[in-house]
């Protein structure tokens, strides 16, 4: 009890206790797999102390390595899962502090500085704390393996750094007076700077908002541009993780993204130049996340918290427009860069701008707990009645029930505990293939990356070949297929050449003609295809484009399709599915149900074929069950049924 008392007594105690709390929640909504898009491959390579896609996330790789050998769950999946969670609530830690310390320095008084141990600073501290916790996009990265995970620990844990260099203990005036800083604070934020880029390229979105603060409140003199040149040291010290991943990809890493083991690999892997293509594509791309953003971002806190935080930068502003302004560069700064990066799954990039809004809704928290607090003294005939711990106590649960409106909100978008959909269609995907199978697929986010855990951590078919299509316009794919495949290399080296030399082009920013090396990229892949099946059986999947099979049959087995070479009609084998349904739509999750009716109506087109219109009737109902309003299922069915 006493114990109790204390944690809820202080500011630090009350940091541990919400994000204990949290942390908590995510264990009961947890992930018990491997999730949707890159969670098998950053599992595998965190397993295997492998290289990842761009960047490369080398201390996250590290510390996932260590979290998949600690005996804390029966499966590496589970851990890293765990760590995901860890690192979230760990952030949400960090963060009270950092809400702490900008609160109680801005609305401090001069007759009071106790006033930043007030409760009221404290109470808008843990409510910003769980706001930030519990907004979706926050906890969607707490319940699977993520490089994001890690990432909102550094954006709390180098701003908490910054402010602390920024103003010490001391905080300056707002008629243009120079902060006294802390120099060793200042030290320890370049070194968190240096590893949250090891982790995530996005940190550079701090630079605007800091740079600004830092001038503002350190002057623009001599003196501030030598504490920059001293803050290199650390910095790169921090940074230094980074010489991981050539030194792994020397090595011989068997998960060895990029390549990246001399300087020019290394640099492209660092930059990310394979996606710069995405990044500011066009204003309309931009005008399209945009729209997304502004549609999403009141139920990413479920209402409440963009009210309140709307109330709080206008009292932050009148009380520190230096921090209002910091805050609000932090917020656009991410906004523009995010808008103008076009891929699908965005909503992670919004990070830093949801972390923004929860602050502001620190200080909106902390304008109504002054203004209920005023109000009901003035009503009271015994003013100090009112400081009765009674009083207090129910002003603080309101305000902290308010910001738990999240937790409610969310639950049922954010509960992950029965999602087994990327581990079944996986194990139905291998299930699909006959033994030394070499399969072709883009299906990325479904099972080609979860099949990079399962094969290379659990040992699940390793005699299937698993080849992504669009990896393939990578010339380091290359190296890894070779080193895992070496006859796929060995049959086709002719065309795999002649498809490398006008790629070479293509990554040198060499002139290069377009039409050239899709025309070799196809050759080579019915290379693959034209001197493997004689041997071994052949299998795409749906998505894969005719003209890489043209002049094979295309005979569905399962989840994908088995290619023949002969005019014989082949009969599609009758596969059944472990199949746990998990009751969420979203673009993923409907998209992978509708591969399985898709598959389930190909099946029974196909035994239609062979007259067994009984079998292709029970196929098509099968599709239904996957996806009750598939109208190819619905229009076969009762074509079959007549």
């Amino acid at each position: 009890m006493n114990i109790l008392k204390k944690l809820i007594s202080t500011r630090a105690g009350n940091a541990t206790l919400v994000s204990l709390f949290a942390f908590l929640v995510y264990l009961k909504t947890l992930a018990p797999s491997v999730t949707f898009i890159d969670s098998g491959e950053l599992a595998a390579v965190a397993c295997t102390l492998g290289i990842a896609h761009p960047t490369g996330y080398p201390l996250f790789t590290l510390l996932g390595w260590f979290f998949s050998k600690l005996p804390i769950a029966s499966e590496e999946i589970v851990r890293l899962n765990i760590m995901a969670a860890a690192f979230c609530a760990a952030g949400v830690f960090v963060f009270y502090h950092l809400v702490h310390f900008i609160l109680s320095g801005v609305f401090a008084t001069a007759k009071s500085k106790k006033e930043d141990n007030s409760l009221a600073i404290r109470v808008a501290s843990a409510g910003a704390a769980l706001l930030l916790a519990f907004s979706e996009t926050y906890w969607s990265q707490a319940t699977a393996i993520e490089v994001y995970s890690l990432h909102v620990f550094f954006l709390a844990a180098v701003s908490f750094a910054f402010f602390k260099a920024a103003y010490g203990d001391e905080w300056g005036n707002e008629k243009g007076g120079v902060t006294k800083s802390s120099n060793g604070w200042w030290y320890i934020f370049a070194f968190t700077l240096g590893l949250s880029f090891t982790n995530h390229m996005t940190t550079i979105l701090l630079a605007p908002a800091f740079l600004f603060l830092y001038f503002a409140t350190q002057g623009f003199d001599s003196s501030a541009w030598k504490r920059i040149g001293m803050m290199a040291i650390p910095f790169l010290i921090g940074l230094s993780v980074y010489l991981y991943l050539p030194l792994r990809a020397s090595q011989g890493a068997v998960m060895n993204w990029g390549n990246p083991i001399s300087l020019e690999r290394f640099l492209w892997h660092l930059s990310g130049k394979q996606y710069r293509v995405w990044i500011f594509s066009s204003t309309e791309a931009a005008g399209r996340q945009l729209k997304y953003f502004i549609n999403e971002l009141p139920y990413e806190f479920a209402y409440v918290g963009l009210a309140l935080a709307i109330l709080g930068i206008l009292f932050l502003s009148r009380r520190n427009w230096k921090i209002g302004v910091t805050v609000l560069l932090l917020f656009f700064g991410c906004v523009f860069y995010s808008i103008n990066y076009d891929i699908h799954d965005i909503d992670s990039y919004f990070l830093l701008a949801y972390f923004c809004i929860a602050l502001l809704a620190g200080s909106g928290l902390l304008a109504l707990y002054n203004w209920f607090s005023e109000k009901m003294s003035q009503k009271s005939q015994n003013p100090t009645l009112f400081t009765s711990s009674s009083k207090l106590f129910a002003l603080s649960s309101s305000l902290l029930a308010l910001s738990l409106i999240p937790c409610v909100f969310h639950f049922d978008r954010t509960d992950e505990t029965k999602n087994y959909l990327v581990e079944d269609y996986t194990m139905n995907m291998f299930g699909s293939l006959q033994p030394n199978a070499l399969v072709l697929s883009y299906q990325w986010d479904y099972w080609v990356s979860a099949s990079f855990y399962y094969q290379s951590v659990k040992g699940v078919r390793l005699d299937v070949a698993v080849v992504d299509k669009e990896l393939l316009r990578r010339s380091w794919y290359f190296v890894q297929l070779e080193k895992r495949y070496p006859w796929l290399i060995q049959y086709s080296r002719q065309e795999v050449d002649a498809f490398l030399k006008e790629l070479y082009k293509f990554e040198h920013e060499l002139p290069y003609d377009a039409a050239v090396i899709q025309s070799r990229f196809v050759e080579m892949i019915r290379s693959f295809i034209a001197k493997n099946i004689s041997t071994r059986p052949v299998y795409v999947t749906t998505e894969i484009e005719q003209e890489f099979t043209q002049g094979y049959q295309r005979v569905p087995e399962g989840l994908a399709l088995r290619l023949y070479d002969d005019t014989l009609r082949h009969a599609s084998r009758n596969i059944s599915f472990n199949y746990r349904p998990f009751e969420r739509n979203g673009r993923l999750e409907d998209a992978l149900k509708n591969m399985y009716a898709n598959a389930s109506n190909m099946k029974g087109i196909n035994y239609i074929q062979f007259g067994k219109v009984d079998s292709a009737a029970m196929a098509f109902r099968e599709a239904l069950s996957f996806n009750s309003n598939s109208a190819d299922a619905m229009n076969l069915l009762r074509q079959v049924e007549r």
